[in-house]
């Protein structure tokens, strides 16, 4: 620690990534990437623009990219931000919504991000347990001082709550903004922006990086109220007016309209999820109900971190979270039907059967 570090740098406590290993024969099912490459046609148009403009700034408003978005959506332009991935849009939403001394509420088994950015911008918060069954105490989440902010699918468990439960939350935080975090959504059920136009309290936050391909491109929105949009905006302008380059405009825009792609795989990674999901348990795993592109299972005898460590050792790549409660729990994101093959030889090895 450096004498001249600020008080912020100080009250921080980074998050850690899940690793990245540049190795070509490695089985990568630790970081919930998409195992499918993005649609051609996104490839074709960072290309294009790679031959024409890199010299000019890129737009600062990013409006094609936001109208393409809304459409997708029934939104406006004035109805969705963009950001540099999703987490630079959710650290945007915590300085935009969230208040020193108000207490914040998201659950205790979370995305490990919301605790690093309210120490960040000094937001008290409140961990909120989750039932026994990882599902999600909601009338815990009613009328929070400072607001809410919860990701559906959960992450790490997988677990979906209904969107009736969703809108339970936002009703009953009236004067508080409600973020739903919904880098999953795509393999799961209705989401939340289905409640932008009946309340002006909700935000949605949502990925290219799952399940359109995209987490190098690093491309993040929102979704809410104009008034929510505005604020977002005013944040990012006052840190950096050209937060997405030309290539990522572009490409997100692509992959966007390209919606028969954008099925095509995600119906493929959901239809190898379940088989995973019954071959882990068919090797005596215990699998939480998962609505996202990844598993949280513990097995029945074996210790998660051992078997994570084994699996390592054999060059296949899970999440193994030390915290309590989900400490005999690994993540396991959903690969393609071989990577997924791999995995299971590896466990039968592992297990001896």
């Amino acid at each position: 620690m450096s004498k001249f570090w600020s008080s912020m740098v100080k009250r921080t406590e980074p998050y850690v990534p899940g690793e990245q290993i540049e190795q070509k024969d490695i089985v990568k099912l630790n970081t919930n990437e998409n195992p499918y490459p993005p649609s051609p046609k996104v490839i074709a148009a960072i290309q294009q623009e790679m031959g024409r403009n890199l010299q000019l700034y890129p737009s600062p408003t990013a409006t094609e990219l936001r109208e393409t978005i809304g459409l997708q959506y029934g939104l406006t332009a004035e109805e969705v931000f963009v950001g540099n991935g999703s987490d630079e849009v959710l650290a945007f939403s915590f300085m935009a919504f969230f208040e020193p001394g108000k207490p914040i509420r998201f659950p205790d088994v979370t995305y490990s991000f919301y605790p690093v950015y309210a120490k960040l911008f000094d937001i008290p918060y409140e961990e909120v347990p989750l039932n026994k069954d990882f599902t999600l105490p909601v009338d815990n989440y009613f009328q929070s001082e400072g607001g809410v902010i919860l990701p559906n699918p959960n992450a790490p468990t997988s677990i979906y709550a209904e969107l009736e439960h969703i809108e339970e939350i936002v009703k009953n935080n009236p004067d508080q903004v409600v973020i739903i975090d919904e880098a999953y959504i795509d393999f799961a059920s209705k989401s939340a922006t289905e409640l932008i136009r009946k309340y002006d309290n909700v935000l949605v936050v949502q990925t290219t990086s799952k399940s359109r391909s995209l987490a190098g491109l690093r491309v993040g929105f929102a979704m809410g109220a104009p008034s929510l949009i505005a604020a977002l905006i005013r944040i990012k302008d006052s840190f950096n007016s050209y937060t997405l380059d030309r290539l990522a405009l572009v490409g997100a825009k692509a992959a966007f309209e390209d919606e028969d792609y954008f099925e095509k795989t995600t119906q493929k990674i959901i239809a190898t999820r379940e088989k995973m999901n019954e071959t882990l348990q068919q090797l005596n795993f215990n699998v939480l109900p998962s609505q996202a592109n990844f598993v949280f299972t513990s097995h029945q005898t074996v210790p998660a971190e051992f078997l994570y460590n084994e699996l390592k050792k054999e060059g296949v790549l899970v999440r193994y979270f030390n915290k309590p409660g989900i400490d005999n729990y690994l993540r396991i994101t959903v690969g393609t039907d071989e990577q997924v093959e791999r995995l299971v030889e590896k466990l039968t090895d592992i297990l001896n059967l």
